[in-house]
């Protein structure tokens, strides 16, 4: 056996579970683990094909006659920053960001508790524990970062308050946004949006080419945001094509 058979990564795929997003649907993913020395390029390698992450592991949807979950990166150079954008933009002008080692403290962990109870209660994450939320962080042997938005220090109310936080992956050509939560009262301020677009920002000036936003259900309203972001690609079986409209 080679050396270069020896170090391909083995695959797998899961039982049928029901969809998160599809009602009265199946799912099966098909999976590897991403470890040791090449734990980096690889995902870089299964993230251009349409894989995400969760811990060491590198997932892809993989259902009996369904595609419905399209993976979708934002090409930077071209993104259009409509009057919408620019206003959220606005909005959030006085926040400061951080990036910070991917380490989960209890400040996020507070944060992340209120977005799921208020957001996706019903949700797959929704009994997650400290120690899940740790595991989530900390737990991957990639180049991972997190990046904290904060409230000014001369704030009246809640002066350095943590309002919105996300997980990254750096990509060899971009980041790959794994999961983000916010102050869910702060609804004026459409924090989920803000974040995206501050990390097309923060990839343009890496001197980048992609965002990766994850799955895209046309179906699904937990996913329905990220053809707002456009243009974008979508992976399809011919490869990555774009789209201009959603």
């Amino acid at each position: 056996m080679t050396i270069e058979r020896r170090n391909f990564p083995q695959f797998f795929i899961t039982a049928p579970s029901p969809c998160p997003y599809l009602p009265d649907r199946m799912e099966r993913k098909v999976f590897t683990h991403l470890v040791g020395p090449d734990a980096r390029s690889l995902n870089s390698q299964l993230s251009h094909g349409g894989f995400r992450r969760s811990q060491n592991i590198a997932y892809r949807p993989a259902c009996d006659g369904c595609q419905a979950c399209v993976s979708v990166r934002v090409p930077v150079e071209s993104f259009n920053w409509t009057r919408s954008f620019r206003r959220v933009m606005a909005k959030n002008a006085d926040l400061r960001s951080a990036v910070v080692k991917a380490e989960a403290t209890s400040e996020q962990y507070s944060l992340f508790r209120g977005y799921i109870d208020t957001r996706h209660a019903e949700g797959g994450m929704a009994n997650m524990t400290v120690l899940d939320f740790a595991a989530m962080v900390d737990d991957n042997l990639v180049d991972s970062r997190m990046v904290e938005y904060r409230l000014p220090a001369d704030h009246p109310h809640a002066p350095n308050e943590l309002v919105a936080a996300v997980l990254l992956d750096v990509l060899s050509d971009g980041l790959s946004m794994i999961y983000s939560f916010y102050e869910p009262t702060l609804e004026a301020r459409s924090l989920g949006t803000y974040i995206i677009l501050d990390n097309i920002l923060r990839v343009g000036r890496m001197g980048l080419p992609y965002v990766y936003l994850g799955y895209y259900v046309r179906s699904s309203d937990k996913m329905d945001y990220k053809a707002r972001f456009l243009p974008q690609e979508r992976l399809t079986s011919h490869g990555w094509e774009r789209i201009e409209r959603g």
